[in-house]
């Protein structure tokens, strides 16, 4: 296996997994989500080691850097921030992987959602209070599909993990409130839980 999309963690470089590390530290070429991968997880990577920023490339300049080091038998490790399966766009970049041929493994991280609970010292599911943990976002650029809207979820009274939308938070508040939140239900906005 020479591709793999590793999850970064939450931020705190001593968060990524063991197995992420490693990985780092053996790669010949990283593609990192600068905007938001803490780069003080590339100390990890071996002296010579070609690192491109992702936060300027478009997709199919990511996946010919891929192509390129993998034709030429290098190891690429594709790091994302948390975990690349929640908000990590990586479908899109499986799929046309997987039109190329090349064979990746995906490495879980750790989630910004669990360093946020552990930043606040708060459980999300107290018995009694709540036993679900709903991850979501608010409808922005990217449509949501009315059965997942912030109001319809509310419904739930469960516990939100909301990504992706400080910028609409006023848009956010309203969404909860209507669909079944009371006005004073404990809120908590988070940046870089686990960032030094």
């Amino acid at each position: 296996m020479k591709v793999f999309i590793v999850g970064a963690g939450p931020g705190d470089p001593e968060l990524i997994t063991v197995k992420g590390q490693k990985l780092l530290s053996e790669a010949d070429i990283i593609i990192y989500a600068g905007s938001l991968v803490n780069p003080a997880l590339l100390d990890y990577a071996k002296e010579g080691c070609e690192i491109h920023n992702s936060a300027s490339m478009t997709l199919p300049q990511v996946i010919e850097v891929i192509k390129n080091g993998v034709a030429q038998d290098k190891m690429v490790v594709r790091l994302h921030t948390g975990d690349p399966s929640i908000y990590g766009a990586i479908q899109e970049q499986m799929d046309a992987l997987d039109k190329l041929g090349i064979e990746y493994k995906v490495v879980p991280g750790v989630s910004s959602f669990l360093a946020t609970a552990a930043a606040l010292k708060q459980e999300y599911t107290l018995p009694g209070i709540s036993q679900t943990v709903i991850i979501t976002r608010n409808e922005g650029r990217t449509p949501v599909p009315d059965r997942e809207k912030l109001r319809s979820l509310a419904e739930h009274q469960a516990t939100m993990c909301i990504f992706l939308s400080i910028t609409m938070l006023d848009k956010v508040v309203e969404e909860l409130i209507a669909g079944g939140y009371e006005p004073d239900t404990p809120i908590a906005i988070v940046q870089r839980a686990s960032w030094p």
